[in-house]
This record gives structure tokens, sequence and C-alpha cells, in this order.
């Protein structure tokens, strides 16, 4: 399965993911509640020095589109994620890039129940993630996820051990963990290490 490791803020952050050869690095860009929170300009400068093949992911909450759409035409990030309450007007407008190639749009659902597992399954994003909260670190109930149609990254409460028991999930693309490879709230390179080996039964 991919994996993505995210909220990255550090340079040695950066060696770590590469050391490990993660799939997507994500970095949060412009929300000031978050204490892995980056500035656009910080986070263009750390996905520049990521391995060939790691895909960057800038996550943004209710951001005004244009700042995704910025960093994405000009290559700082590969794909925006979204993870606040915005809409299918507010999705389709970041797709759309004039005189080129549509842009990769991802979106992030809360889940408690049914209902969430359905609009995910009926969002226009290129891909969804499936998570507890906005970084609450915390496993929602993943029996819910059985009305699935579609695939999807599965986030929240994930940890280098916890990774091989998600394997059976049908749909299941792949993970995102960020506070699950941390240690004393800054991202751990063996933790890093051991997550990658894990979703690639290494």
């Amino acid at each position: 399965m991919e994996i993505k490791i995210c909220g990255l803020t550090r340079p040695e952050d950066i060696e770590s993911v590469n050391a490990a050869g993660a799939d997507y690095a994500g970095f949060i860009i412009g929300f000031p509640k978050s204490r892995r929170n980056l500035s656009p300009e910080r986070a263009a400068a750390l996905s520049a020095g990521l391995a060939a093949g790691i895909r960057s992911v800038g996550v943004f909450v209710d951001a005004d589109p244009e700042v995704p759409a910025k960093l994405a035409d000009t290559g700082a990030i590969d794909i925006i994620q979204l993870h606040g309450s915005e809409d299918e007007a507010y999705i389709e407008r970041l797709k759309q890039r004039p005189g080129g190639t549509a842009r990769t749009v991802w979106k992030a659902f809360q889940v408690a129940g049914p209902e969430d597992v359905q609009a995910a399954c009926a969002c226009s994003a290129d891909m969804v993630i499936l998570d507890s909260g906005q970084g609450s670190g915390r496993p929602f109930d993943w029996e819910l996820l059985g009305g699935m149609t579609r695939p999807f990254l599965l986030a929240g409460g994930l940890d280098p051990g916890r990774i091989s028991s998600v394997g059976g999930l049908e749909f299941l693309q792949g993970v995102d963990l960020s506070s699950g490879v941390e240690t004393e709230g800054y991202k751990d390179r063996d933790k890093i290490r051991r997550a990658v080996a894990a979703a690639r039964k290494e």
C-alpha cells in the first residue's frame, strides 16, 4: 500500500522521508491552529528537497483557492489536499487549470457515521482521505468502512505497529500518518522508516 507522511516542518524531516522512500510528503499550509503550520514559501522550500518519486501534498483548510492553485501551478506542490468544509464547487474550481492539465485534488473527510462515508464516496476529488478529525491522532470506527466503494487513504491513530492491521480493508489504497511517526512532537526518523516498511511489508 502507499504511504503519506504528513506534517513535515524541518529539513531533517525531508531527509527522513527521502531515506525511507515514502510515496507522499505532506505540508500543512496556512493553518495557524496547527503546530505543524507552514507558510507557502517555507512549504515550497522544503518540498524542493524531496527525492525524485516522492510527491508533495499541500494540506489546506478552507483556504483562499488562489493559494493552493498558485503552489500547484508553480510546481511547489504536486497535490492539493483539502481538509476543511470545501464543497464540490470549490473542488471543481481547483481541479480546472486554465489552458493546461487538471490539478490533482484530494479531500479529507471526518468520519463519525455512515453519512460521512457516503459523502466521501460521492466526492469528485481524485482521492479521499478518511480521518477521525483534523490531526486528532485518534482512530475512528473502521466498521464504517464497509460502505466504501472507491479507493481511499486511511488516517487517524495509525503508527508503524498498527499499519499491518488495516491491510484487509477493501478499497484501501494507502495510509496517512503524522503524530504516529513523532516522538515528543517531532518527526522520528526510525518511526518513519518502520512505517514505510510496514506499509510495503518489507
